[in-house]
Parts: C-alpha cells; structure tokens; sequence
C-alpha cells in the first residue's frame, strides 16, 4: 500500500469518528443553537468527505456538489440566526 492509500484511510477515519461525534451532539442537544453548529460541522465534515474523494480518484466532477453543501450550509445558518435573534427579541 502506497503513501496515498495509507493516507487516504487515516483521512477518512479520521472523518467518521468526526461525522459519529456530530451525530451525538445534534441528537443530545441540548439547545437550538448546539444542534445547528453541529449540523453546520456535519455538513462541512461531508465536503471534507467528497474533497478528500476527488482528490483520492483524482478528478473534479464532485466539486459542483460541494458548492451546493456549502450554500445549503450557509443558508441553513442565517435562517437559524435569524430565528433566534426573533425569539430573543420577544
């Protein structure tokens, strides 16, 4: 087994027990705001994922999905921020 190959296993071990770890915390909470940032670490967990891929295989046709895990990412995070600034106001 080459370098890459070996580095490519650490790598996406290391990813799953990341992915494991944010599962616990958007399941245990206990707000609204831990299980968000949780969400936000899962999704960025899952463009790492499809990064480390590409890179692996060599080839470009993922990053479109990346671009629109990071919108849904972003977007997801403004939504919630704006909530809670409505439900602090109240």
């Amino acid at each position: 087994m080459n370098v890459l190959g070996i580095a490519a296993w650490v790598a996406g071990a290391l990813l799953a027990v990341t992915a494991v770890l944010v599962l616990v915390r958007i399941v245990r909470g206990p707000t609204l705001l831990d299980r968000m940032i949780a969400s936000d670490v899962l999704l960025t967990t899952m463009i790492l994922v499809l990064g480390a891929e590409a890179a692996v295989n060599r080839h470009t046709t993922t990053i479109p999905v990346m671009l629109v895990i990071a919108a849904v990412a972003i977007f997801s995070s403004i939504a919630v921020a704006r909530y809670v600034s409505k439900q602090d106001r109240t």
